[in-house]
């Protein structure tokens, strides 16, 4: 499948619109719901995915990209697909005829989940957009809702390069009468959502508007909603940022208990309590302290900053951090290298990494001691093996490098230096 990404990325729903007609169209077997946005889109899936699966619903779930293993993007009740079933989606996919071109990676990935989630006779499939939304991949879906959580610049060579033209491609997933959710609260990108919803004679809810939330001290925080009102809510997911990525779940649950989807509150409650999305403020080792976080862009960058700042503070920390070519690397590392006592420039394997040493350079002009190791699992090392016992490692910047370094963990890399 790898070799499909020498077709790069080709916007349009041609392609995959033909792969799932001659694989007998079996995204119309299940209800979906459909998630895009800057940030936070794994986040309102997964805690979707696993509501659902909790109320007693067979739930699918697809995210991209995955962090180790290919397995990860799709997922059944909250779990992996095996490899056997990997290679059987594949095969169904390979048999069928795509069309005037082959599909790409994105294309054929979406293509085997939409056939295994039909294959497993899910209930409901949880379904996040890989870029944008009008023409990406995913949205050759009908879903019951749809939810925009965010908007920032990205991806601008393939997206637009103002506010307006990245939100009507992320509006181009809202669907004729299908009511839509969104955090967006930016005037011009909030305007295009609204007349795009308009046009559609699509119901608009808006967080801060329709529904809301109030944090409280302790991390909690309580739910006014579209027509119920839940307090002492809580979300395993770290960072305060997650509280709005919560009320937009919140809100998915009453319209779906809305037009007849069985939700509990009590379900809803534990749902929240008990999801997991890894790399993403992921804690992975206490001893010494070990955070994964993607913040593969200025806001996740920021949000990552806030939650250093808020819950590290006293901590020696080091960074290890790489950084991919189409982000603002300059901007992002203004707001993290000022918290690190120590940096480690890496680079993911991906022809879209940034050379580490564009990275030190900032560093020097911010007067941070940084290194520069250009392998992740090394680099990670390293960072680990310099961390004093009161100390903290931070690995980020991009999912790529997280990726990577879970992957070196899970091979023991915490052993040997426990061993040494």
């Amino acid at each position: 499948m790898y070799g499909f990404r020498r077709f790069g990325i080709k916007l349009g729903l041609g392609t995959i619109r033909q792969i799932l007609t001659n694989l007998g169209n079996p995204q119309r077997d299940y209800t979906c719901i459909h998630v895009a946005g800057t940030n936070g889109k794994g986040s309102v899936a997964s805690s979707l995915a696993t509501i659902l699966r909790r109320a007693g619903y067979k739930t699918g779930l697809y995210t991209s990209p995955h962090l180790v293993r290919f397995n990860e993007r799709i997922q059944v009740n909250n779990r992996q697909i095996s490899n056997k079933n990997v290679l059987a989606a594949y095969n169904a996919v390979r048999q069928v005829h795509h069309g005037s071109r082959e599909p790409t990676f994105f294309e054929f990935a979406t293509a085997m989940a939409l056939y295994e989630f039909g294959r497993q006779r899910v209930d409901w499939a949880v379904i996040e957009t890989g870029m944008g939304g009008r023409l990406d991949a995913t949205n050759i879906i009908q879903p019951a809702v749809s939810i925009i959580t965010n908007i920032s610049l990205e991806h601008r060579e393939y997206l637009g390069h103002t506010l307006e033209q990245i939100a009507a491609e992320k509006a181009g997933i809202i669907k004729y009468r299908k009511p839509v959710l969104t955090a967006v609260r930016q005037k011009a990108a909030l305007g295009v959502i609204t007349e795009s919803a308009k046009a559609k004679k699509a119901p608009l809810f808006r967080l801060g508007r329709d529904f809301r939330i109030r944090r409280t001290p302790t991390g909690r925080f309580s739910y006014y909603g579209l027509k119920h009102n839940w307090s002492n809510l809580q979300t395993a997911l770290r960072g305060s940022h997650q509280a709005d990525n919560a009320a937009l779940v919140l809100a998915a649950c009453e319209l779906i208990s809305e037009r007849g989807g069985n939700l509990e509150p009590a379900d809803i409650r534990a749902g929240l309590r008990t999801n997991k999305w890894p790399g993403r403020l992921e804690t992975v080792s206490s001893e010494p302290m070990i955070i994964l976080d993607g913040a593969h862009n200025l806001a996740a960058a920021r949000n990552l900053a806030r939650f250093l700042s808020s819950n590290l503070t006293g901590r020696p920390l080091s960074l290890v951090i790489g950084i991919l070519d189409d982000k603002p690397y300059k901007a992002m590392l203004k707001f993290l290298l000022p918290l690190a006592n120590r940096v480690v420039m890496t680079r993911a394997r991906t022809g879209r990494a940034l050379n580490p040493r564009k990275l030190q350079k900032i560093a020097e002009q911010l007067r941070v001691d940084s290194v520069v190791i250009p392998d992740v699992a090394r680099a990670v090392k390293h960072a680990v093996d310099e961390c004093p016992p009161e100390g903290a490692v931070c690995i980020a910047g991009s999912l790529y490098v997280v990726g990577e370094a879970k992957e070196a963990l899970e091979k023991g890399l915490l052993e040997e230096k426990q061993s040494s």
